[in-house]
Formats: structure tokens, C-alpha cells, sequence
């Protein structure tokens, strides 16, 4: 009887609590979620997007465990249409899922909680992957034209991309002693 009368007291503050806390996730407390529950980036996709998760925000939610806020949106990219959606923490961006064709075809994580397989994560130097740029490295394009993308070791569908400071001619790549000194600052995941 005792913790009926606790119960009854508390329930209100319980539920009066919700409806103003605005910011929490509520997916975080899953017991599931207790023990890392930050996707990984693998050769697979990014936690559970891949190239068979469809472009819809119940889909990409999920397969980013529910962790984010979600803003949809389209653009050109190349002369075609792409849909996609921006994962948001409060007012940061965190990661941006792209898709052709209906599907997820490529994931921009600029989330420090996120790693790949082996352990690589935002805010990494390029020298502690690379001991040179030749033959793993370009220039990025587009939105990521100030910085370099290199293919990861050993992978097919994953690149980093690092930016630093260098105030070289626009278009051509910094030198490997000014690269040694820029960090990772997106992950890149292609399917």
C-alpha cells in the first residue's frame, strides 16, 4: 500500500516532466542504448543506413538509433535530383544521409561519437593514417572543396576527408608537410 501512495504521488510529476523536456531522447533510455549506442561506420553503411535503407525518416531515424532530429531536404548534385536529410543535435549538424534512386546512397558523419571499425573518428591527423597523399588522395569537390579526401586503408566504399589551414593556389592540394597537420573532420561512406 505504501508504494501505491509513492506511485500515486509521483506519477504526476512524471508526466507533468514530459511535456517540457523538450530536448531529451527518449530512445536513450532504452536499456539497449546504455551501453554505446553511437552507430559505426563500416564497409556495410553507417550503423543500420545502407544502400538498402530507404530515403524516408522513419528509416533513416532508426538506422541512426533514433539519436538525432532529422530536417529533409533536395538539391542538384551533378545535374540530378538528390533527397536528403540532415541529422541535427540541438543546432549542430551531425551527420547528412544523401539518396539516389529511393535509397541511401551516401552518409556525411561529422559526429565525434561516430567511429569506424577501427577505431578512426572526427578530429584524427592525417599523419596517424597517412604518411603521404600520393595515390590515396584528391582534392574534395563540391561542398568539401577546401579540404583533401583520401580513400581509407583497405576499403571500397569509406574516404576521410581532412581540412587544416593552407593558403596555397585554389585548386591545387596542400604538400604532405602542411597535410600532416590538418585532422580528419568527415567521415564518408559511399554505396
Amino acid at each position: 500500500m505504501k508504494s501505491l501512495r509513492l506511485m500515486m504521488l509521483a506519477a504526476p510529476l512524471v508526466l507533468s516532466g514530459c511535456s517540457t523536456i523538450s530536448n531529451i531522447h527518449w530512445s536513450s533510455l532504452s536499456p539497449m542504448s546504455w551501453f554505446g549506442s553511437s552507430p559505426e561506420v563500416s564497409e556495410q553503411g553507417v550503423g543500420g543506413l545502407n544502400a538498402g535503407t530507404p530515403m524516408n525518416e522513419e528509416a533513416v531515424s532508426a538506422g541512426l538509433n533514433d539519436n538525432y532530429r532529422l530536417r529533409s531536404g533536395m538539391k542538384t548534385d551533378n545535374g540530378t535530383v538528390v533527397r536528403y536529410f540532415e541529422a541535427m543535435d540541438d543546432k549542430t549538424l551531425m551527420v547528412i544521409v544523401n539518396g539516389d534512386n529511393g535509397t541511401v546512397s551516401r552518409v556525411d558523419v561529422m559526429d565525434k561519437e561516430i567511429k569506424t571499425e577501427s577505431g578512426v573518428e572526427i578530429g584524427t591527423p592525417f599523419s596517424d593514417l597517412y604518411e603521404k597523399a600520393y595515390g590515396a588522395c584528391a582534392k574534395g569537390t563540391g561542398d568539401d572543396a577546401g579540404g583533401v579526401e583520401c580513400k581509407a586503408p583497405g576499403s571500397q566504399h569509406i574516404s576521410y576527408l581532412f581540412s587544416g589551414e593552407w593558403r596555397g593556389p585554389e585548386g591545387l592540394m596542400p604538400a604532405d608537410d602542411t597535410l600532416k597537420k590538418w585532422t580528419l573532420s568527415k567521415i564518408i561512406w559511399r554505396k
